[in-house]
């Protein structure tokens, strides 16, 4: 008999959840084929098996959490797929309803066994349909459900008139009860909510917001967007214009470039950038690496590999691993305005928004005109960052961006 243990998968990760089972107890698996998937505080990975051979037994069920190096499964090598395994004797169902099993011999799937915990029965009572003896989900159901039934027919004259006292009322919390649905949060989720928790109390954080006119942007895109397309193949999108300011920015406040590590500041010379993507299972931040060195087409093509990957559930660790700051947009859900929690150990994070139509003062012209405009959110640490300095960022990256000319130069 071969184990089949959790492998190593980054220093970071020691445990993870199991999502399903890719094959089942009795199935033949290949050495090298994925056999189960694991969900981790970052990604889903696929665990393989190392060796050739029949699946003996699972030892965990789906929403168990395993350990790196535990052992998750038990394979027969020495069994194969070519007919090694006897066959049982098929006999008719009355038979099998009727056959003893010893312990050392029950076969049942995780989920029988899951079910049997919850209801409290033992495997050894329960009697299986299955011809080749394996104890399912319905087998333990069925058998709880016959002796329930036995049970509620014996009459209990003596709490009749109790019942009948509370029942108007007990009927109305079961109806209550019968409309909440519990739902287990996911391992990533979980992880999302403990690091947001976590960096609201590690961190002195602080919002502070401006407002920029898309005006220029938005007429860039419009006069050069086909253009673009045609020869990048990819859309001239906002992100682009966001990513080169924020460069910009972080090159003359680096402070908000940062992390700290116990009373050391870590002023990093190189410009990751994390960009926010929604998915089913929740926020994660893929990092465009070395941002600073790419051109507009280069951050519109790796933002697009970028999120089409964490929507495929296919990011790896290194796509995750390492960013200086984050940009996040509400805007594309419809926000309005926001303050963004820092994605730790970063200290700067920008929000953007909603464009949204409104009346502003022209300045110099003292006139009134409807513009595009965005308001923008920079939450930051306060611990190493002032709020002069934070303001002054917000402030770089509005006059960047009105000014797009200049994201050349300076982005």
């Amino acid at each position: 008999m071969m184990e089949i243990k959790v492998p190593e998968l980054a220093e970071s990760i020691n445990e993870g959840t199991i999502v399903e089972w890719l094959k089942q107890e009795g199935d033949y698996v290949q050495n090298g084929e994925p056999i189960a998937e694991l969900e981790t505080d970052k990604i889903n990975v696929e665990i393989n098996s190392d060796f050739s051979g029949i699946i003996k037994q699972f030892l965990f069920m789906p929403g168990d959490t395993v350990q790196v190096g535990q052992v998750i499964a038990i394979l027969d090598e020495n069994e194969n797929h070519f007919g090694n395994v006897p066959e049982p004797e098929l006999k008719p169902e009355s038979l099998i309803l009727e056959k003893e099993k010893p312990n050392n011999n029950l076969v049942a799937s995780p989920a029988a066994r899951k079910r049997a915990r919850e209801l409290g029965v033992s495997l050894d009572e329960i009697p299986y349909k299955d011809p080749l003896g394996r104890i399912r989900v319905e087998d333990v159901e069925d058998y709880k459900k016959s002796h329930r039934d036995l049970t509620n027919n014996e009459p209990n004259h003596q709490q009749a008139n109790t019942v009948t006292k509370n029942q108007s009322n007990q009927l109305k919390v079961d109806e209550k009860d019968q409309q909440i649905e519990r739902v287990k949060m996911s391992r990533r989720r979980q992880t999302i909510a403990n690091r947001l928790l976590e960096a609201q109390h590690n961190a002195a954080m602080l919002t502070t917001f401006n407002e920029v006119d898309m005006t220029a942007i938005m007429d860039v895109r419009n006069r050069r967007k086909e253009s673009f397309n045609k020869k990048h193949g990819v859309k001239l999108g906002f992100m682009s214009f966001f990513t080169k300011a924020v460069i910009g920015a972080l090159k003359e406040f680096p402070f908000l470039n940062a992390e700290i590590q116990g009373d050391e500041i870590l002023i990093k010379k190189f410009y990751d950038i994390g960009v926010a993507v929604s998915t089913d299972d929740g926020l994660v931040v893929p990092v465009v690496r070395d941002a600073d060195r790419l051109s507009f087409a280069g951050i519109e093509k790796e933002i697009g590999v970028l999120s089409e990957k964490a929507r495929n559930k296919s990011l790896g660790l290194k796509d995750l691993q390492g960013g200086t700051f984050t940009i996040t947009n509400g805007g594309i859900f419809g926000s309005l305005y926001s303050t963004p929690i820092l994605n730790a150990p970063q200290v700067g994070i920008l929000g953007m928004h909603k464009i949204q139509r409104r009346p502003v003062v022209i300045d110099d012209e003292d006139t009134i005109e409807v513009r595009p405009m965005m308001y923008i959110a920079l939450s930051y640490d306060h611990r190493i960052i002032d709020g002069k300095d934070a303001v002054q960022f917000l402030v770089k990256i509005k006059e960047l961006l009105e000014s797009p000319e200049d994201l050349l130069l300076e982005g």
